[in-house]
């Protein structure tokens, strides 16, 4: 699975997707930092967090777009399925590949909240369990677009799916205004990531919350070694 992991981290780095995700996410961030912190007058980066979010749903999708399409429009995926790698340390290797990039990206709010230290006193509980809150939806979505990714052989499609995904599962009103059934309603707000991701802007490690993004990251690997154990038998 190391293996793996460090083939994907300089795949990523030997492309342009790494260099774009990163200016991506370090433009933004850092517009919404100026904006809310300097020009708000404040050291909470709860909005910012929270507006990082709708930028995450168009991100990751990028990150993990080529991550099994690639390997399928290439042809070099019958390769892999047949190497004596198990299909779980391939799809793990895949998937921690892409989640160290977007490590990397979050690399930057440790230090939002030490330029904010000269000038006040940042909620340090906050901002990490906001941070961990955060990561973890954004950890999530990469395993459901990882999967996404296991089921074409197109980039394109791959991302543009993964986004849709993402962004119904960030606003989930978008469902229940059509179909305006109570318990559907119960039950897609239930699933929303944003409302699993509030209670870590208070302050609090919301272990609801963290069983929660481990378990869809668990189901959507699951799924996704499923696929290319369906495929290896093609």
């Amino acid at each position: 699975m190391g293996t793996i992991i460090k083939r994907e981290i300089q795949s990523y780095f030997t492309s342009a997707i790494a260099y774009i995700v990163l200016a991506m996410f370090f433009y933004f961030s850092g517009m919404l930092f100026v904006s809310n912190n300097f020009r708000g007058n404040t050291t909470s980066l709860t909005m910012v967090f929270g507006n990082m979010i709708e930028i995450i749903v168009f991100l990751t999708p990028l990150i993990s777009m080529k991550t099994f399409s690639d390997e399928k429009r290439l042809h070099t995926d019958q390769a892999l399925l047949t190497s004596p790698a198990r299909l779980i340390d391939i799809v793990l290797g895949k998937y921690f590949g892409a989640l160290v990039l977007f490590a990397i990206c979050f690399a930057v709010f440790p230090v939002y909240g030490f330029v904010l230290s000269f000038f006040g006193e940042p909620d340090w509980a906050v901002i990490i369990c906001t941070e961990v809150g955060v990561f973890l939806l954004g950890a999530a979505l990469i395993a459901i677009d990882v999967f996404i990714s296991s089921l074409t052989e197109s980039q394109a499609i791959a991302a543009v799916v993964g986004i849709a995904a993402g962004i119904l599962l960030l606003n989930p009103s978008l469902i229940t205004n059509i179909f305006n059934i109570d318990w559907l309603t119960s039950a897609i707000e239930s699933v929303s990531f944003v409302n699993r991701a509030t209670n870590f802007t208070y302050g609090m490690m919301d272990l609801g919350g963290i069983v929660y993004f481990l378990s869809v990251i668990a189901l959507f690997n699951f799924l996704t070694v499923r696929v290319l154990d369906s495929r290896r038998w093609k």
